[in-house]
């Protein structure tokens, strides 16, 4: 069986984690995109406050399956 799929760049955000970033990033992707087989985080940082990290921001691009 052939299959095509797209490729698509978004941005998250947590003031948890890096995982709660790709957590919250892959739910939000799914919810909005139909067949979503896999992301790559592509990109990390972070937001630092007075020494300490505030946020934790990813760049995830995400693959969904076209129907």
């Amino acid at each position: 069986m052939s299959s095509v799929a797209r490729i698509t760049t978004i941005s998250s955000r947590s003031e948890t984690s890096f995982d709660d970033a790709v957590r919250v990033g892959v739910e939000r992707a799914a919810a909005t995109l139909r067949n979503v087989s896999g992301a790559w985080v592509k990109d990390q940082k972070v937001e630092v406050a007075d020494g300490r990290i505030t946020a934790y921001h990813v760049v995830l691009e995400v693959t969904f399956v076209l129907e």
